[in-house]
């Protein structure tokens, strides 16, 4: 099938590489001229396990192509999948779907032959509604159908997650547009995904409510391993115990430090703001809102804590600053609010990081980044293990620091306490 994708970003990008590798031509569309070029030589703005190989291969074979003209892409193209950024609005109220509206505007002006009109983007409820009058103004509505395709790839797992979701959801009422779009999910279909067709409102929502859902998982847990480290219980053998209930699973029921990323502080904040406009109290997740925002002062006072108080002059490596392993997103990382804070309290951090120097630090004069984990950690007072990356996972701690009283602060419990206190080294951990 024919497929443009605009919007170069995280969604647009892995998706049309994957669709592109199914024998899929697929064109993808960014106004940036200077993405567009480094795309055609292979060199990805984001940070993903094997997408790189991916965009090379697919390209070379022809069934990739990237273009900065909409208008001839979209022309070109049975299928267009809108895929650009839909970020909470600066007052912190709301969607911004300005790039969603123009977009729209512009697909307008292409339309000669049936199209069908897909939003990959996360959007509020009642978006797909607009974007149908927008085109509608101008075009007949038997040129095109607007449908609601929600996507579901996690940070680091993306490649892996289109391949292989656990469901496939397109929200339109039109028949003709469901059959063509169960045809082209065909080859996921055939290896286990369940296909949802719902109304594209319900679509939608579907997005928002999933997010909204494991967020309140991790904070439900993170609450629980406040609890375990009152009682003197651990926090894993909770979530263990909780996990093999198959009505609620293990997946997200990982203590450590406060949610981050592209969705769910985002999509959290918009599901509220929706409700707010139809008039329905989402209390449980204006809790869960709450309860992450004050999760990285708990943190930080942990830390000071660790460091009986003594914060000035302390030599404090983070290891990972980045919200998870396998991606090099930054945004609503707790590292963004813990690290300036301890900087300013005096202390001298360094950070280490695999997808390298992040310019969020580059201001503060006592933060530098060291370029491996050995030059990091080496004469650190307390290293703080902020993100799960697997270099993470078997260092020699006795071996490469050569502070004798250094201490750890592991907040995604990497490490076994027991093996810790058996080599005698000051170890603290969440929920335990």
């Amino acid at each position: 099938m024919k497929l443009c994708l605009i919007g170069t970003g995280y969604v647009g990008l892995v998706s049309g590489a994957c669709f592109s590798d199914l024998g899929n031509d697929v064109i993808c569309v960014d106004r940036d001229i200077n993405k567009i070029n480094n795309l055609k030589k292979s060199i990805v703005p984001i940070y993903e396990p094997g997408l790189e190989e991916l965009v090379l291969r697919n390209y070379k074979n022809g069934k990739l192509k990237f273009s900065t003209n909409l208008k001839e892409s979209v022309s070109k193209s049975d299928i267009v999948f809108i895929c650009v950024g839909t970020p909470t609005k600066k007052n912190g109220s709301g969607t911004d779907l300005s790039q969603v509206y123009n977009v729209a505007k512009e697909i307008r002006k292409s339309i000669s032959k049936f199209k069908i009109i897909i939003t990959k983007s996360t959007v509020p409820v009642t978006t797909g509604d607009e974007i149908e009058k927008i085109i509608s103004q101008k075009k007949s509505k038997k040129l095109f159908s607007i449908v609601s395709n929600p996507e579901f790839l996690r940070e680091g797992e993306a490649i892996r997650d289109f391949n292989y979701p656990d469901r496939v959801v397109i929200g339109t009422n039109d028949k003709k547009s469901n059959t063509i779009l169960k045809n082209l999910y065909s080859p996921l279909i055939s290896k286990g995904a369940k296909y949802i067709n719902t109304s594209r409102r319900a679509a939608e929502l579907i997005k928002y409510a999933s997010n909204a859902f494991l967020a309140t998982k991790i904070t439900f847990i993170n609450e629980i391993s406040n609890l375990c480290e009152k009682i003197n219980v651990n926090v894993e053998d909770i979530s263990i115990g909780m996990g093999l209930d198959k009505r609620i699973g293990s997946r997200f029921l990982r203590a450590g430090p406060a949610y981050g990323g592209s969705c769910f502080p985002k999509d959290t904040k918009a599901i509220i703001t929706t409700a707010d406009k139809f008039k329905v109290n989402l209390s449980i997740i204006k809790s869960v809102i709450k309860s992450n925002e004050e999760r990285s002062s708990l943190l930080l006072k942990k830390v000071f804590h660790i460091l009986n108080g003594k914060i000035k002059n302390k030599k404090i490596t983070f290891l990972g600053v980045t919200f998870k392993a396998n991606t090099d997103d930054m945004r609503d990382s707790s590292s963004l609010s813990m690290i300036p804070s301890l900087s300013k309290k005096g202390a001298k951090i360094n950070y280490y990081d695999p997808t390298g120097e992040k310019k969020e630090f580059t201001k503060f004069k006592n933060v530098n980044f060291s370029k491996n984990i050995k030059s990091a950690i080496n004469d650190s007072d307390l290293i703080i293990i902020h993100t799960e990356w697997n270099d993470f996972k078997s260092i020699n701690f006795k071996k490469e620091v050569s502070n004798k009283n250094f201490k750890i602060f592991d907040m995604r419990n990497i490490y076994s306490l027991t093996k810790m206190k058996e080599q005698k080294i000051k170890y603290f951990s969440i929920g335990s």
